[in-house]
């Protein structure tokens, strides 16, 4: 629990102050429960443990959000299209989470951002055409009407307004870019928009100001246990100097819970030599991402657009559209996927259908990839693998929690902590649903007198929108940097949307310890800039290092690696299908110095502990 002399908004920064107080934690306290990941459903499970009162730590290996849960479509949504595949649960499930997030838990964060659903012309001309058009505009209509109507019924605070019927013209007014000989209208519908690796972030802190113990670079090698149960993890600081006796300890828990998302199935191998089946099975789906400026395209709204396999996205973002996504298998490297050519190539002729000009490669400022963790089924096709999640436990004192979509990962959570509260013998339900994140708290007044608070802090209303949009009522910590330091209203040089205060506040209170953390997950510079960060990295670094206390070496290392990074990302980006492009990728090591990442990220069973 939270020192009660501390404010909670204290409590929940994530310093190297704090990151050493809670590895002293770790290696010296027992937890009722310890998490192990760090992505939507790993913070979402720490958050609601610790809000029911719980002594609660996480580990993470990497970063917060370094794996799927920073490479999404960047939406909170019910899922139109499962309304289609008759998954009436998963919407109903979605829209409640999405109605949450965008009116209580964290209206700073998620937003409204319109999307068009385009009707087909058809090949039919003149009077001849009318029934079709009718009979698709009802079709999609109807549909549509039926997912604000679960919204309004079941989403728990709708946040988003209703749908809109558009004609041909009034489509092409909102999105001139559409062909106009490609649609006949379209239909105007509104989801949640989320920065998904912030979303993360804030939920880690906050499980942070209710006392959890959170460290990211801990990676758990190797399960503790008693007979047939699980009391802990063995865990490696990856911070720690080489040779350091102390880099690896043993964390203690009563209960541990597993959310690792797509190396769910490597924790399962762990349990072989004890002859325990999980009972579970994930597959990876690999979506990739282009970021493209917003002059590109001409546009006030997204588009949602089917193909062959699955649904197209094209969606505003600041000053820039994502187009995703692709939906493959993938077997190789889970903790860097790579962009093929071949994948690009796709995007771009998908996109190119309707638009009314064409992009090209030399469009693109950013790509990203990123791994669904589905339950395998029957299905050879990753689109038909289920997004609903499951919570087994395998061995005593041991939690797996896998699939799901990132909309939901506040049930999924509270599905697990359930399961981990049941064990302990604690009867609290989950709190999560009414408690707002860190910077939720006031938003809808100071963005009201957002001009008010931009005048007495002498900084430009724009910056503040831009502040109050990415750290809700937190905006006021930044403003209070650049007013100790006046050189933090700067922007960062070849990213002008960013200042230089978000650079030093990621070191400060977010827990970045790395470049890559920075313009990668906490900005995003990496995907958002033709140069891909290069142009940021020398003034990132040195801002943080003034943080951090790092030296000049330090310093070099740090730009070193992210410069690595970039340049095997886009030579990754220029190989014709996925193993080249892997090969590519896996040229430029993990800064936190993992071996390991060419392969299994989590050790074989022989490495199981045996307390």
């Amino acid at each position: 629990m939270r020192d009660p002399a501390v404010s909670r908004y204290a409590a929940g920064q994530l310093s190297v102050t704090r990151r050493a107080a809670d590895l002293r934690r770790l290696r010296g306290e027992r937890f009722d429960v310890l998490v192990i990941g760090g992505g939507v459903t790993g913070v979402g499970a720490a958050l609601d443990a610790a809000s029911r009162g719980l002594k609660v730590a996480l580990v993470e290996a990497r970063d917060y959000a370094a794996g799927t849960s920073s490479r999404s479509s960047k939406l909170i949504h019910g899922g139109l299209r499962y309304l289609e595949q008759l998954e009436f649960g998963l919407v109903h499930e979605a829209l409640t989470e999405r109605g949450l997030l965008a009116t209580r838990i964290a209206p700073h964060l998620v937003r409204p951002v319109p999307i068009l659903v385009p009707l087909p012309q058809g090949g039919a001309s003149g009077p001849r055409a009318l029934p079709g058009r009718l009979w698709r505009r009802a079709y999609y209509g109807t549909g549509v009407a039926a997912y604000d109507a679960f919204a309004g019924v079941f989403g728990g605070g709708r946040g988003m307004p209703l749908h809109r019927h558009l004609s041909r013209e009034g489509t092409r007014r909102l999105f001139p870019s559409l062909r106009s000989d490609v649609v006949a209208g379209a239909i105007r519908y509104h989801d949640g928009q989320v920065d998904d690796a912030r979303l993360v972030v804030t939920l880690a802190r906050t499980a942070a100001s209710l006392g959890a113990a959170v460290v990211t670079s801990a990676r758990a090698v190797g399960l503790l246990r008693q007979a047939r149960e699980v009391t802990g993890v063995r865990v490696r600081d990856m911070e720690a100097r080489p040779g350091d006796p102390d880099a690896e300890f043993e964390v203690r828990a009563r209960t541990v819970i597993a959310a690792t998302g797509v190396w769910s199935d490597d924790v399962s191998r762990m349990l072989g030599d004890v002859g325990v089946r999980p009972g579970l099975r994930v597959r990876a789906s690999k979506g990739v991402h282009l970021v493209v400026p917003r002059s590109a395209i001409t546009g006030e709204a997204g588009l949602i657009l089917r193909t062959a396999t699955s649904v197209l996205f094209v969606l505003p973002w600041g000053g820039h559209w994502i187009i995703g996504t692709t939906d493959t298998d993938w077997r190789l490297d889970r903790a860097h996927p790579a962009a093929s050519e071949r994948d690009i190539g796709y995007l771009l002729d998908q996109v190119n259908t309707v638009l009314d000009r064409p992009l090209t490669p030399r469009d693109i400022e950013g790509v990203y990839a990123g791994l669904r963790p589905l339950l395998s089924g029957e299905a050879d096709s990753t689109s038909r693998l289920s997004r609903e999640h499951a919570v087994v436990e395998p061995m005593l004192g041991l939690l797996l929690v896998a699939g799901g979509k990132y909309t939901t990962y506040r049930v999924m959570a509270a599905d697990v902590v359930d399961r981990a509260a049941a064990r302990l013998g604690v009867n609290r339900p989950s709190r999560t649903a009414d408690l707002p994140l860190l910077g939720a708290d006031g938003f809808p007044a100071m963005w009201r007198d957002r001009a008010d608070v931009a005048r007495r802090h002498g900084v430009p209303v724009g910056v503040l929108e831009h502040l109050l949009e990415r750290y809700g009522t937190l905006a006021v910590e930044l403003l209070a940097l650049i007013g100790d330091d006046p050189l933090l209203a700067s922007p960062v040089p070849g990213a002008p949307e960013y200042l230089a205060a978000e650079i030093a506040y990621a070191a400060r209170a977010e827990g970045a310890l790395h470049l890559d953390d920075v313009l990668t997950r906490r900005t995003r510079i990496s995907i958002e800039t033709p140069h891909r960060g290069n142009e940021s990295a020398g003034h990132a670094a040195e801002v943080m290092g003034r943080v951090l206390g790092w030296d000049d070496a330090v310093r070099a290392r740090e730009v070193e690696h992210y410069r690595a990074r970039v340049a095997a990302e886009l030579q990754s980006q220029r190989m014709p299908d996925d193993a080249t492009a892997d090969a590519a990728r896996l040229g430029a090591a993990d800064v936190r110095g993992f071996a390991a990442d060419r392969g299994v990220d989590w050790p074989t069973d022989s490495d199981v502990t045996a307390g």
